[in-house]
């Protein structure tokens, strides 16, 4: 077979059912946490033979990169179409032009050493924005333009805890967790409260099938900050966002970087996540951590980001068929990168662990 698929027939609610463990089926679903513009460019103009068009200032030119983006998640044959947005979270980041080939775009890292919030001063003088000023036209626009059977995954850009590390800085937050523990807390407050009122915007939309918020708590070999001040600050909104979702009877995924198996008891059991995305072969690959909870929520993912950036477009297709014949046969699995498809992934890699994807589905 090849891609673009020419009859897709995306069907979301067996999607959520195989990654809920309420049917079985001979094809692996496909998932994905972001495909960066840069890969998706040549792709939309030259396999889908359509004019890309950037996102721009005006409404005529969103459409048209809103219609591209539809396109794109339909004809590589995903269920969905998984799109997040920020609020406007002002944060002090270092930004240089992004090196890999083709992109045209910068990148950008938050300063790890001075955040926009130090001082309880610097708390009240920040500009938080309004939930209700926010401009939610691109998830509108998306609910009301996707193909039939697909169905829409949103978030927020950025959970709690990663805008609270972009707020205050990574080491401007540790110092403040011992000495201004209360200014922590209530900057993590104000961020949660904010995406509350985020999520009962989108949990409004109609074609929404799964809420998947990406909230980065660790490094290879630990979280980033304590377990327990992870439990205290920013697990209980998540709890909270996946009782909205649960409340709403669509599940909640969670893509979170880094060794984390310190609260993924807590992630289970209590915050209640349905599916855990986001994995990297020198942390813990994805059929062993399928052999330790995947019969508790859905494993998402798990192609190492350095084979998928790295490897020959063989590598990418054993590594893919390796993955397959260990987790689809066990259920609750859906196929695609560990981490998601930045700028500097080869354009033929990312299609062929797509492809090989499909061809396994279709042997069964």
């Amino acid at each position: 077979m090849t891609l673009p698929l020419q009859n897709p027939s995306p069907d979301s609610s067996e999607f959520i059912d195989i990654l809920m463990g309420r049917r079985t089926s001979a094809r692996v679903p496909l998932i994905e946490y972001l495909v960066d513009d840069v890969v998706m460019r040549p792709i939309v103009g030259g396999l889908l033979l359509r004019e890309w068009v950037p996102w721009g200032p005006d409404r005529t030119q969103q459409k048209r990169y809103l219609d591209n983006f539809v396109d794109f998640w339909y004809r590589m044959g995903y269920d969905f179409v998984r799109y997040e947005q920020s609020l406007p979270l002002p944060e002090r980041m270092d930004i240089i032009a992004d090196a890999a080939p083709g992109s045209d775009k910068d990148r950008a890292w938050p300063d790890e050493h001075h955040g926009m919030i130090e001082t309880w001063e610097d708390f009240e003088r920040y500009p938080w924005p309004r939930v209700e000023e926010y401009d939610f036209f691109a998830f509108e626009y998306l609910n009301s333009h996707l193909p039939e059977g697909m169905g829409l995954i949103l978030s927020h850009g950025g959970g709690v805890f990663e805008h609270l590390t972009w707020i205050m800085s990574l080491e401007g937050l540790s110092n403040a967790l011992f000495e201004t523990p209360d200014l922590v807390r209530a900057t993590a407050d104000r961020l949660g409260e904010l995406m509350i009122g985020f999520y009962r915007t989108i949990l409004e939309f109609d074609r929404l099938i799964a809420v998947f918020p990406g909230d980065d708590m660790g490094y290879r070999s630990a979280t980033m900050i304590s377990p327990q001040q992870l439990r205290s600050l920013t697990l209980p909104w998540h709890k909270r966002f996946a009782a909205m979702a649960h409340s709403r009877g669509v599940p909640y995924f969670l893509h979170s970087c880094g060794k984390i198996l310190a609260i993924m008891e807590d992630l289970i059991s209590d915050v209640e996540i349905d599916g855990k995305h986001s994995f990297e072969d020198a942390i813990i690959p994805a059929p062993e951590f399928q052999k330790l909870y995947g019969n508790r929520i859905a494993v998402l993912g798990g192609l190492d980001l350095n084979i998928l950036s790295g490897g020959s477009v063989e590598d990418v297709r054993r590594e893919t068929l390796h993955l397959l014949e260990m987790c689809a046969p066990h259920g609750r699995y859906a196929a695609g990168s560990g981490n998601s498809v930045p700028s500097y992934v080869p354009v033929v890699n990312y299609l062929a662990m797509v492809e090989e994807t499909h061809i396994y589905g279709r042997k069964k």
